[in-house]
């Protein structure tokens, strides 16, 4: 079991747990003895953290500044200790130690009381699903082991515990240094009688194991190899939860494509069928199918993911600048990455104070708040209590990780950004006296988008270079834009791809809608566009009208293609069939046509 100890700083975390793994005998031989030689050489009174407190640093300020990994057994099962730093400067590094914890021990000063990270941490428990918790009151020495002392400091932590619903396993009075209460129960606090720490952590319930849940494989990578004839295209990742065998129908999410496993890989290659939560590996599929690195596979005939582009989560935001709306973020949910921004605060926890402030209108460092998240793509997720592992996600602001969260839950049936942008954009667009109407009979053809989409290299920009050559012998009112070319650079300054690539197609589509506004015949190849950025694009441009010919395999889902043309088609060919495709949805008269 994964047992993180927490704290505000110089409350006694390191030295309760430098205790338990003396007096538990899970020191290594020597250990103890070396470090108490080491005290007396340089004139230091011994501490129990010295046992787990490796960094110089950390001893010299007498602070944990990373999280620091220890292992010890009792007479019932093993156990992870992780001790997490309590100073509120490395917060960042706290919740890093605690993510992967079923358990937690929260540490408070009785001399000290409550101090603001004892509350922080606390939320942080809840925050990150923990619900084996026990509240540790240390130094009780210094407090002459006085009970009322320790009644009032569990009176007032329960109090706020129930504000953030969450109700620990029990409170237990020690004194670490001393020993009491720590393997066993004190002689000196005779007053209680419940448990020591250690019999409280061999009660805490251990989780089921995560292969026994539904399958959750988001996909890292896809390898397609062609030395000595394989031609396998293998999906590699990491195993999050569930298991998955040869045989299993799966989807994938958020795009919704399906297929069957036909091997399980590994490297050195095993001979195994399956592959189970904790294992990285790879699969190969019976019906190739194009996905990105990102998707999350799941089997067809369990419950699969939530998808969707709002959801409704907890943050802990760490960033130097506040967490604003209307701002780009990238939001990184397992191996998916995808631009964010913040929809609505719906309010914001003070856990120093315990306070809630209403219609807040940003999230400042440190502080703890309920928000509504919009990506710009949909992605896969799924809340907290359902699966831990894909139900936490991380904001990076200017390649730093300024925010971590849970998903609550998926918010449905509200408009877009994206539906208010192109709303707002059409309410405030002012128009000439020349009418839709007017200029296609000026040009003896309708305004069109016509995007030529399919994978790389399959002669979509010879054949849309071609189709402009064509219509401008016609003499129609025709351009040919490329989305590489500089006039779609995002001007945002970041060199930051996922970021990069939506706003690329955001200011194609802008860019579209004005120039089929002007009438133009505008001829556009993307390589490797998905539904939701086609589906976007098409949305972007509207209300004009859009044409999509997809050159070589067609890898939509969902959205609609209204031509399909085989790869390194014919050129003559393929400028006809798409002018063909023009005529019969009317874009052409068919007395013009060739």
């Amino acid at each position: 079991m994964n047992v993180v100890i927490v704290g505000h700083v110089d409350h006694g975390k390191s030295t309760l747990i430098g205790r338990l793994l003396a007096d538990t005998g899970s020191l290594p031989q020597g250990k103890l003895e070396a470090v108490k030689e080491n005290c007396r050489r340089t004139s230091k009174p011994f501490e129990y953290a010295f046992l787990l407190d490796a960094l110089k640093d950390e001893q010299s300020q007498g602070i944990t500044i990373d999280t620091a990994r220890c292992f010890f057994k009792s007479a019932k099962r093993d156990y992870i200790i992780i001790d997490a730093p309590g100073h509120i400067e490395f917060l960042k590094n706290m919740i890093t130690g605690a993510a992967r914890a079923e358990a937690a021990v929260l540490v408070i000063d009785a001399h000290e009381g409550i101090r603001e990270n004892s509350k922080r941490h606390g939320y942080m428990m809840s925050f990150l699903g923990i619900r084996n918790i026990t509240i540790c009151v240390n130094k009780m020495d210094l407090v002459q082991y006085d009970r009322k002392v320790f009644e009032d400091i569990k009176t007032q932590y329960e109090e706020f515990l129930r504000e953030i619903n969450l109700k620990p396993t029990n409170f237990i009075p020690i004194a670490a240094r001393e020993g009491e209460n720590i393997v066993g129960l004190s002689a000196k606090m005779p007053w209680h009688k419940e448990s020591s720490v250690l019999q409280a952590l061999d009660h805490f319930t251990k989780a089921a194991p995560n292969h026994a849940r539904e399958l959750r494989f988001p996909v890292q990578d896809i390898y397609k190899f062609t030395a000595q004839g394989d031609d396998r295209r293998i999906f590699a990742g990491r195993v999050e939860s569930g298991t998955v065998t040869v045989g299993d129908e799966v989807v994938f999410l958020p795009s919704k494509k399906t297929s069957r496993v036909t091997s399980v890989e590994g490297f050195p290659k095993t001979n195994g069928n399956l592959a189970f939560a904790g294992q990285s590996t790879g699969v190969t599929l019976e019906t190739q199918v194009y996905v990105r690195p990102g998707e999350i596979m799941c089997k067809a005939k369990e419950k699969l993911t939530h998808t969707g582009t709002k959801f409704k989560a907890n943050i802990f935001w760490m960033g130097k600048q506040p967490f604003v709306k209307g701002k780009n973020y990238k939001l990184k949910i397992a191996t998916q990455q995808v631009p964010v921004v913040l929809s609505e605060i719906l309010n914001v926890l003070d856990a120093s104070e315990l306070s809630s402030i209403q219609d807040k209108p940003q999230v400042d460092r440190h502080d703890v708040a309920e928000c509504v998240f919009e990506t710009l793509k949909p992605i896969a997720f799924d809340d907290i209590h359902f699966i831990p592992e894909t139900g936490r996600f991380v904001i990076v602001d200017n390649y730093e990780i300024a925010g971590g969260g849970i998903i609550l839950s998926p918010v449905y049936a509200q408009e877009s950004v994206l539906g208010r942008h192109v709303k707002n954009r059409e309410f405030s667009w002012t128009r000439s006296d020349i009418t839709p109407d007017k200029r296609a009979m000026k040009y003896q053809h309708k305004a069109v988008l016509i995007v030529l989409t399919g994978q790389a290299d399959t002669g979509k920009q010879s054949l849309a270079k071609a189709l402009e050559e064509a219509l401008f012998k016609m003499e129609k009112f025709t351009y040919f834009l490329g989305v590489s070319n500089q006039i779609l650079d995002s001007g945002s300054g970041t060199n930051d791809r996922v970021l990069n690539r939506v706003q690329h197609i955001q200011q194609l589509g802008e860019m579209a809608h004005v120039l089929t506004d002007a009438g133009l015949i505008l001829i556009t190849s993307v390589s490797d566009i998905d539904d939701d950025e086609l589906n976007m694009l098409k949305y972007l441009n509207s209300p004009n009208k859009t044409i999509v010919v997809n050159v070589g395999p067609n890898s939509f889902t969902q959205a609609e293609v209204d031509l399909v043309l085989e790869e390194h088609e014919p050129t003559a060919s393929g400028v006809a069939k798409i002018v063909d495709c023009l005529t019969k949805s009317l874009v052409l008269d068919p007395e013009y046509s060739i």
